[in-house]
């Protein structure tokens, strides 16, 4: 990511959408649209223009799930894409790219997980959920699985496995095994609980609802930036949400589940 805004100095973006009604918003859109195409291009995507200090043209922008701040040249010719600070070396673009960017593109993406079809793993009530994007073939998504037990156990933490199967060739029937029994969360612990042997017995065949849940969860989890599993992802108290690739351990496993330590 960082090679890539680094060679962007002149140019960078996904698709853009701009709500403003603003006339002088608009003819500005329109003054800066083949440097704002230049930026599509190269994979951002442009959300709005944006105030800043200082005179510059900005706009709010987002490559995955990352908010980035786009800047243009007065000749409209050139952009850099970056932070732009004040005098005590304060990022002034923050709280801008939160509320246009970050916070609509959280929940967008907390709704689409809800949506999604996952398995659900603990207590109903737990106080923290967290999805993962899970393999029923991936030995780290089994060692994530064995790690949250405490957690899940406790009643402090409900897993949500988003089944994707990209690990194997029998992955989707095998998702499938586990989003079609009559109990999805037995089936899944069956599969973990067995995983050294080779977990569930895949599916025969896969319903087409099924595939195209299946379809659905991968072209989610490449969306939010993940590109295996497990990927997962928590919403904090403020609503931002917390992206986790690969397996958790130690203080970041406690950091994203919480306290074991029972609240007085």
């Amino acid at each position: 990511m960082k090679k890539l805004l680094l060679a962007l100095a002149c140019a960078t973006a996904l698709s853009a959408c701009n709500d403003s009604g603003d006339a002088t918003s608009s003819d500005a859109v329109a003054n800066d649209e083949a440097i704002l195409q230049s930026l599509k291009n190269q994979g951002l995507s442009i959300h709005s223009p944006m105030e800043v200090p200082g005179g510059l043209k900005a706009y709010a922008a987002s490559m995955g799930t990352q908010a980035l701040a786009v800047y243009i040249m007065p000749d409209a010719n050139y952009a850099l894409v970056g932070t732009l600070i004040d005098a005590k070396g304060t990022s002034v673009a923050d709280a801008e790219l939160q509320r246009l960017v970050s916070a609509p593109m959280d929940q967008q993406s907390w709704a689409s997980l809800e949506k999604s079809a996952w398995v659900q793993d603990g207590d109903a009530n737990a106080q923290r959920v967290v999805y993962v994007f899970t393999d029923a073939n991936c030995p780290f998504c089994h060692e994530l699985w064995r790690s949250a037990r405490p957690w899940v156990e406790a009643g402090k933490v409900q897993l949500r496995h988003v089944m994707v199967g990209v690990i194997r060739e029998d992955s989707p029937a095998k998702a499938a095994a586990i989003l079609e029994s009559a109990d999805p969360q037995a089936a899944l612990t069956q599969n973990e609980m067995n995983h050294a042997a080779g977990g569930i017995e895949p599916a025969a065949s896969i319903s087409a609802e099924t595939s195209a849940k299946l379809t659905a969860n991968v072209e989610l989890m490449r969306r939010l930036g993940f590109g295996g599993t497990p990927g997962l992802v928590a919403q904090n108290s403020d609503g931002k949400l917390t992206y986790k690739s690969g397996v958790p351990r130690g203080d970041d496993l406690s950091s994203l589940f919480g306290s074991l330590q029972a609240q007085e």
